[in-house]
Parts: C-alpha cells; structure tokens; sequence
C-alpha cells in the first residue's frame, strides 16, 4: 500500500475508534436511510429551546415536524404530541397523559385506517427520521409483533372499507329530516346518499351483520338483484327481497318516500 494510502486508512480507523470511544452504534443509522431513537433521546426534540429539533412519532416512524412548530411547538395545539410516540391520540383525541400513548391494541380496524391517512400525510408532508425503538421496532430496527399485528388490522380495515364502499354503491343512504311537529322523514333521489345513479330507489331499513341497529336506505325496486344483472329470468324487483332488509311499516311498499310520527 502506498504512504498515502495508509495515513487515510489509518485516519479513518481512527475516527471510527473515536466514535465507538463516544459511545456510537453502528447500528444507529439504517440501511434504507434514517436513524434508530431510544424513547430518552425522543423527548429531547420537544422544540423547546435549548432542544435540537421538533420531532414525533407515528407507528414507530419518527418525522420532523419543525416546518408545523406553531402546530407542535411548545403551546401549540398538538404541542402533547411532540417527543414522544402517542400514535393512539390521533384516532381518539384524547391529548391527557393517558391519552398520549403508543398503544393502538384496542382500536378497530376502521379506526386503524385513520392511522394509515396521518401516516401518509407526515409521509408527504414532513421529512422522515428514522424509527423509535420500542413498541413497533426492536434495537435493530426491524418490525415488532406489535407493528404486524396494527399492519394487519388496518389491512383489514381496509377490506371493511371496500365492502362498505361496495354496499353504498347498492344501498345509497336515504335522505332524511326530523322535526318535533312531523317526525321523521325519508326520501330517496337519484342523488340521495351522495350516490348518483340512474334509479331513485324506496326506503328500507337495512340491517348490517355484526353492527347494532339499522340505518335507512335506498333500495332498487326493479330489474335483476344486484350481482344477476345479467340473469335473464328474475322477479323485477330488484333487492327488495334482500334478507337484510326490513320495511318502514305504516310506509307504501314502493312509495319514494316515508314518514314516521313521533
């Protein structure tokens, strides 16, 4: 090896042994770009002054949140999110100490989505740190059961989503107004539940397993149920004869519209 080429290599082993002396984890910096935080040095980035930043974490992905610091910095509305991973207040809003925490074990998969559209807006809109090490990441980095397991619920909320979208598409909700002097009112149009199609449909009652009570909605009152619409032989009343159905009674069958007295 040249003189040259020696005095660099021997600099750099000994910078590293510098570093390592300092108390540095090679691990610390990851592969796809980022760092790993300890929940100690988390709270450091509080924007406070003295502080060295303003960060927060969300599922374990820690951003840098200095370009909203009248949102996040001290005395701003979300200043309790800051230095920490409170990832269960951003679907509850709960902002007390109990409140702000990283446990989303109890949330439901719809609730998880909610999640998922915070994460891909500080994805968008802040710059990506690193990872906390703790409920969603190990000291390597890698992803805890914990993370899987809020993964694999908000894949589930996404599917709860699409049937829910799917079903809205069939059964658009009723329009719908109450007054202390005529009851309760339910109509369908062909733009009632924010749902454009080419039928007005007639209110029922629909009943969604698993969920309590019903909601009103409009239903399609001919041709081939929903699914056959391309069967040649049906009974023209299109899902009216669904079994989650139930009609207003007091109401015509096939009337646009329904009103119930109080």
């Amino acid at each position: 090896m040249r003189r040259g080429g020696a005095a660099a290599a021997a600099l750099l082993c000994l910078g590293a042994a510098c570093l390592l002396g300092r108390g540095f984890d090679p691990r610390a910096w990851l592969p796809g770009g980022g760092r790993l935080l300890s929940a100690a040095e988390l709270a450091r980035y509080r924007g406070a002054e003295g502080e060295p930043g303003l960060y927060l974490a969300l599922l374990g992905r820690v951003f840098d949140v200095q370009r909203g610091r009248r949102h996040y910095g001290p005395g701003g509305a979300y200043s309790g999110l800051s230095g920490k991973d409170a990832t269960r207040a951003f679907v509850t809003g709960d902002f007390s100490p109990t409140g702000l925490v990283d446990d989303v074990s109890e949330l439901s998969p719809l609730e998880m989505l909610t999640l998922q559209s915070w994460l891909s807006f500080y994805s968008s809109n802040y710059v990506f740190v690193g990872k906390l090490v703790g409920r969603f990441y190990d000291e390597n980095g890698a992803p805890t059961e914990a993370l899987r397991q809020a993964e694999a619920a908000i894949e589930e909320g996404l599917k709860f989503k699409a049937e829910s979208d799917q079903r809205k598409q069939q059964f658009p909700p009723c329009n719908s107004e109450w007054s202390s002097a005529g009851g309760s009112r339910f109509w369908c149009s062909k733009q009632s539940g924010g749902v454009n199609r080419d039928w007005i449909g007639v209110p029922r009652k629909l009943y969604i397993p698993g969920s309590r009570g019903s909601h009103c909605v409009c239903v399609r009152p001919t041709g081939p149920p929903s699914g056959q619409l391309d069967s040649p032989e049906h009974r023209d009343r299109g899902d009216l004869d669904n079994p989650h159905l139930e009609e207003y009674k007091g109401c015509h069958p096939l009337a646009e519209w329904c009103v119930l007295k109080t």
